[in-house]
C-alpha cells in the first residue's frame, strides 16, 4: 500500500486535489495492482512564500516551470523491478497531464523504498503482513 504526498501551491494546485487523486490512485492500480481501497494519500498546500523552487513563473507552456509546479512523493515496500517503477513514473506524466493542466515539466516525482520490516501498520510489522496484492511485479 504506497503512502503518497503530494506537494503543491495552494492558490493554483489544490483546486485540483480530487482529479490528481484519482489520477494517482488510478496510476498505482494500473502498474502495481494496488487496489481500490488502498488510497493512502496526503496533500500539502503550501502558500507561494512556502514553497520555494527554480522557476521563471511563468505561464503555462513555456519551457520554465509555472504555479503547476507539484512534487509527488510515494513510500513503498521495496521488491518492485527498475521497470515497473519506470512504468509508475510514465503512467503518473500521462494520468496526471490528461486529467489537470498539470504538464510533464511541472512534475517531479519521487519513489522512496523501505524494506516491509521498516514499516507498522495496524500494529503490526510489515513483514509480517498478508497483502491483498503483488509487491513482486
Amino acid at each position: 500500500m504506497p503512502q503518497v504526498k503530494v506537494y503543491g501551491l495552494q492558490r493554483t494546485v489544490s483546486p485540483l486535489q480530487t482529479a490528481l487523486s484519482d489520477a494517482i490512485h488510478n496510476s498505482l492500480m494500473a502498474v502495481f495492482k494496488t487496489p481500490v481501497e488502498k488510497r493512502f494519500q496526503r496533500f500539502i498546500w503550501l502558500a507561494d512564500e512556502d514553497f520555494v523552487f527554480p522557476c521563471d513563473r511563468v505561464s503555462a507552456g513555456s519551457a520554465g516551470r509555472t504555479d503547476y509546479y507539484t512534487i509527488i512523493e510515494i513510500s513503498l515496500f521495496t521488491g518492485r523491478s527498475v521497470e515497473t517503477k519506470k512504468q509508475l513514473i510514465r503512467q503518473l506524466y500521462t494520468q496526471v497531464a490528461a486529467a489537470t493542466p498539470i504538464t510533464p515539466q511541472d512534475l517531479e516525482i519521487t519513489l522512496f523504498e523501505s524494506p516491509p520490516s521498516n514499516w507498522g501498520i495496524r500494529g503490526m510489522l510489515g513483514d509480517e503482513l498478508t497483502l491483498s496484492y503483488p509487491v513482486n511485479l
